[in-house]
């Protein structure tokens, strides 16, 4: 670590080791006690650590926190936090408990040892009070270490607790909190993919939105979160399973939007033999799209969740303009087949080389990236507005050059016409919708689910107004 990095995160350690309020527990599991060390180099952490703790053996850990079937996980970190709370109060609440504000820093993680070289993560979270005994609030982050020693990753872990520390006691703001989470790290160490705040000092945050701060800040790629709005850290939902994911706008989501899909979900059950037990299927929005017209809008984005949420979809935000760089994305998580649902349009930007001027092996490379896993397109049909026939994936028109290529997508099976859609649904379009929906036209609410209709209109999205009784 440079000096001046080193420096920086001493300088938040012993800020809160002077801090006479703040007195807690450290309690860490894989990478060392990599945090808590940050606390005992900089001096003066009597007055800060009740108890550090770190227990490595499963047996022990098992008899301290219970049986769990996943060791570096969210449910651990929370039973953590839990045990050592309780403890932490129990034992010196009436001590300490009318002048101090208690906290209980944790995390569990997995490291690269000289044995394996899976992927290293893991959950932090800290439980702490704002007053002398006053209900607790939490913070708990998952992070991927991107170090290839362990030691490096140790010691990136260590910065990356603090800071985490550091932002919940001073840092009301949770925005500057998560803008803090890297300081004293250089570029392309940790990741940080999910953040949740809860509790009495939290109560109004939305965490969607603060989620969506991790994206637009260079935390992380991508953030996901269920149908409930609850955030979730990608393996959680996608471990080893099959994965069907459209991309748009869905500003709103139309006939169109569903028919593409379930034309695509009734091909993609059949041919990769899962179940839809075995299959998740996720509705795409890239962070470019969300800043289309310049700035992000949270209504607007929160509107086109909400929408989703209630046709019970699960949301993944990105920041991969390229399909092939999604396609790496959910390739990391799962063995199983990967299929992306797109309309023809979709599917002839991705045959243009010009997107792909910024990679040695030009559209090859991509395409190789993309299909490397055994990945499919199921491509929707579109209207020739000039001619009125229906242009479908195989009749799409490409580039001399890249005829040969393209036929060879087809004749293996990586590009699939969807068979079965509605033709009337052709026509139906999210930029039509919108704007019949803005000039007060009630034409549009025959263009979408009722759900969405309903949604909508009780809740005034994306400008509408109901009429005013004369």
């Amino acid at each position: 670590m440079k000096a001046e990095m080193d420096v920086g995160t001493n300088r938040k350690a012993l800020q809160i080791n002077l801090d006479a309020k703040k007195y807690g527990t450290f309690a860490e599991i894989g990478a060392g006690q990599e945090v808590a060390r940050r606390f005992f180099t900089v001096g003066g952490a009597a007055g800060t650590i009740a108890k550090t703790m770190s227990a490595y053996d499963m047996t022990f850990s098992d008899a301290i926190y219970g049986p769990t079937d996943r060791y570096v996980s969210r449910k651990r970190l929370w039973t953590m936090l839990d045990h050592e709370y309780e403890l932490l109060v129990k034992r010196l609440d009436a001590k300490l408990g009318g002048d101090r504000t208690f906290f209980v820093f944790a995390d569990t993680v997995a490291a690269r040892s000289f044995k394996q070289h899976n992927e290293s993560h893991g959950w932090l979270g800290v439980r702490f009070q704002t007053e002398p005994r006053g209900e607790p609030s939490q913070i708990i982050i998952h992070v991927r270490m991107l170090d290839e020693s362990n030691a490096d990753q140790q010691e990136a872990l260590g910065v990356i607790g603090v800071n985490l520390l550091y932002g919940a006691f001073y840092y009301s703001q949770p925005e500057r909190l998560i803008s803090s989470l890297q300081e004293n790290l250089a570029p392309g160490r940790i990741q940080v993919d999910l953040i949740k705040f809860s509790g009495p000092s939290f109560a109004k945050i939305d965490n969607r939105l603060i989620n969506l701060q991790l994206v637009s800040q260079g935390l992380t790629d991508a953030v996901m979160f269920t149908a409930d709005g609850e955030m979730v850290q990608p393996s959680e939902i996608l471990h080893k399973k099959a994965i069907l994911i459209e991309r748009g706008s869905f500003r709103p989501v139309t006939y169109a939007t569903n028919d593409m899909l379930e034309g695509a979900r009734g091909q993609f059950l059949k041919e990769s033999g899962c179940s839809e037990e075995d299959t998740v299927v996720l509705m795409e929005m890239t962070l470019e799209n969300l800043l289309s017209e310049g700035q992000l809008n949270h209504a607007d984005f929160l509107a086109r969740v909400d929408i989703l949420g209630a046709l019970g979809r699960t949301v993944l935000i990105s920041k991969f303009g390229e399909y092939y760089r999604l396609a790496g994305y959910l390739s990391r998580y799962t063995n199983r087949m990967i299929g992306l649902v797109m309309g023809v349009p979709s599917l002839i930007e991705i045959l243009d080389e010009k997107y792909y001027l910024n990679l040695e092996g030009g559209i090859l490379e991509a395409l190789g990236r993309m299909f490397k896993h055994g990945l499919k397109l199921y491509v929707y049909p579109m209207i020739d507005e000039t001619t009125g026939a229906i242009l479908s994936a195989t009749k799409v028109h490409v580039a001399p050059n890249l005829r040969a290529l393209f036929q060879y997508l087809i004749d293996n099976c990586y590009i699939q016409e969807i068979a079965d859609y509605r033709k009337d649904f052709l026509r139906i379009y999210p930029a039509t919708v919108l704007a019949k929906l803005k000039a007060g036209d009630k034409s549009w609410e025959e263009m979408v689910p009722p759900e969405v209709a309903q949604i909508i209109k009780e809740r005034e999205f994306f400008g509408y107004r109901a009429a005013v009784a004369a």
